[in-house]
């Protein structure tokens, strides 16, 4: 795992690079969370959804709802980059219009929209 800073003002994002499903339950979710905070010190940052085991985006499994509360408890703040239409999942879709609607977590196709998005956000 790689981990870059990108900096606009004083909002720090941590941008990881993996080819590494990186979580694949909840406790690999808060281990990426302590090794991004130590790592940089940013408290937002972007994986691609690769990273993600396909659990994560099977809502019935309750993982992806575990680790957005986890990180929410931890005032994380996390952007998924990756093409989610080819999920059928109403749910998902919902989930993830939910998600992008608030300022904790954001689904988008492209790191750049990954940083706007976590920049804007406090």
């Amino acid at each position: 795992m790689n981990t870059s800073i990108n900096q606009k003002g004083d909002s720090q994002v941590a941008i990881v690079e993996s080819t590494d499903i990186l979580i694949s339950n909840e406790q690999d979710a808060l281990d990426l969370m302590a090794s991004v905070q130590y790592l940089t010190g940013c408290d937002k940052f972007i994986i691609n959804q690769w990273n993600l085991t396909e659990d994560f985006f099977e809502l019935k499994t309750k993982l992806a709802g575990d680790v957005l509360q986890k990180y929410t408890n931890y005032h994380m703040k996390m952007a998924v980059i990756g093409e989610f239409d080819q999920y059928d999942s109403k749910s998902l879709r919902d989930f993830i219009y939910e998600c992008n609607q608030g300022k904790q977590f954001f689904f988008v196709a492209d790191e750049q929209a990954a940083l706007d998005a976590l920049h804007g956000v406090k």
